[in-house]
């Protein structure tokens, strides 16, 4: 089982976007991992790392093929998942090879399970990050379900159909919010947003450069 090397928490740099040079002592500092033991993982219970990484209930995006994976949780009243919304995707688009997974983690409010199920929802007709990209524009961190929706219903998004899916797809939907949050225990993940870069779990923002550089060394972790 793949393990994550953990960095230091949001808290101990107060929530900030960090720069490359604060991601380079991040990885400085990763400690000796051991998330996750087969002992508590398997694929019915959705903890194992294959699971993690290759849900296939999952949203993602940039490359599929990708040979650098990001795991991302996040909420969508969380401020500091939002600040990282633009570095986050500037780096994936401009490598080119990182394959982006979306774990949504609603943890902050019922706002948030309300903002995770819509997009989950319009997840079935093919616009996920079309609703993504809407909620986590929404400045503030106490967005209310009815600000959600309407940001959803801007992006282009069918409402009828994204109602219908919401009620018929429920229990998929719920099951799926579910094992995000399984795994964000299993973890030993304490609040969003946190990036699982490879082997390193960074619980941090962070700037576009910060990602580079993660994502720089994961790749040469990998062919080492």
């Amino acid at each position: 089982m793949q393990q994550f090397a953990n960095t230091r928490s949001r808290e101990a740099y107060g929530a900030a976007p960090l720069s490359r040079r604060a991601a380079l002592g991040l990885l400085a500092l990763a400690a000796a991992p051991g998330w996750i033991t087969d002992a508590r993982a398997s694929e019915e219970d959705g903890l194992s790392t294959e699971m993690i990484l290759n849900d296939p209930a999952d949203p993602q995006a940039g490359n599929a093929r990708g040979d650098v994976t990001i795991v991302y949780f996040f909420d969508y009243n969380c401020p500091f998942c939002k600040k990282t919304m633009g570095p986050l995707n500037k780096a994936v688009k401009q490598d080119g090879e990182v394959r982006l997974v979306y774990k949504d983690w609603p943890i902050l409010s019922s706002a948030s399970i309300y903002g995770a199920k819509l997009a989950l929802a319009a997840h079935y007709q093919g616009k996920y990050s079309d609703a993504h990209h809407a909620m986590m524009t929404i400045e503030g961190g106490r967005v209310p379900e009815d600000k959600m929706r309407k940001a959803v219903a801007g992006a282009g998004v069918d409402m009828v159909r994204l109602e219908r899916d919401m009620k018929a797809r429920d229990a998929e939907i719920t099951a799926l919010l579910r094992r995000h949050g399984a795994q964000a225990d299993a973890l030993g993940l304490a609040g969003t947003p946190v990036f699982l870069i490879g082997p390193f779990l960074v619980a941090s923002a962070l700037d576009e450069a910060g990602f580079r550089q993660v994502i720089s060394d994961a790749r040469e972790r990998d062919s080492n």
